[in-house]
């Protein structure tokens, strides 16, 4: 397995940087924290997934977040994962906002299959997306591998993940499909959004691809075309990242 790990974990990050200008940077506008920790990518004491205790999410959601946002985006050469910028905390948050009850846009039916120009077609918002997911690949898990998803191996997750994208696994009162692709999108968001959302928190995501951030002026760059941005990048609150 170690030897298929690696071209996966750059196609993903050559994937991240390639989507970049098709994803808004601003995004969609305790004790259960650090036992869910133990069980998914280990986070420094300064990542802001270390110290937050999740406000929608339960303690088995929760831990199942840590892992599978992992896996989606893991740490390598290229810069930190999700786990340590915060993309779980960014998660839990959207939950309790009007992007997580579905009040941004229309809720009303016929919902019925249709190709994505047509627009959000499922009558479940967020947040049950991911209340029903959570339970229904938990109870597939212990049925087929007699333990929660992130109690399973990295190997046999990743396995997982991918039959659920393909739609081979079928879930009780939710299309597989549907839930990966929810956790997918929110998981690029999240590594991607401004830090003031709760993801991207060292704004690693910007540093790998140059992107200054919410900056004043970009005098530099006029005065010197052709060079690579001389400055890290900046949150809309003010805080600085580090050059790359």
């Amino acid at each position: 397995m170690k030897s298929k790990e690696q071209p996966i974990k750059t196609s993903r990050r050559s994937f991240l940087q390639k989507t970049l200008s098709v994803i808004p940077f601003t995004a969609l506008a305790g004790t259960t924290a650090v036992s869910a920790m133990a069980s998914a990518a280990p986070a420094t004491e300064k990542s802001e997934t270390y110290h937050y205790v999740p406000v929608f999410f339960n303690n088995d959601e929760w831990r199942f977040i840590l892992s599978a946002t992992d896996l989606l985006i893991p740490e390598d050469e290229f810069g930190p994962g999700a786990v340590s910028e915060g993309v779980p905390v960014y998660i839990d948050k959207q939950m309790e906002l009007p992007y997580g009850y579905g009040y941004l846009w229309y809720m009303s039916p016929p919902f019925q299959e249709s190709i994505p120009e047509m627009g959000y077609q499922t009558n479940l918002v967020p947040r049950e997306i991911y209340r029903r997911g959570i339970i229904n690949l938990n109870k597939y898990c212990r049925e087929n591998f007699q333990n929660n998803f992130a109690d399973l191996s990295k190997e046999k997750q990743e396995a997982i993940l991918h039959d659920l994208e393909s739609g081979k696994i079928v879930l009780d009162t939710i299309s597989g499909k549907l839930f990966f692709s929810q956790l997918l999108q929110n998981t690029k968001e999240g590594y991607l959004a401004d830090p003031v959302h709760g993801g991207n928190q060292t704004m690693a995501s910007w540093k790998l691809i140059g992107f200054p951030g919410a900056r004043a002026d970009f005098i530099q760059v006029m005065e010197n075309p052709d060079k690579p941005y001389p400055l890290g990048p900046v949150s809309i609150s003010g805080k600085y990242g580090a050059k790359k």
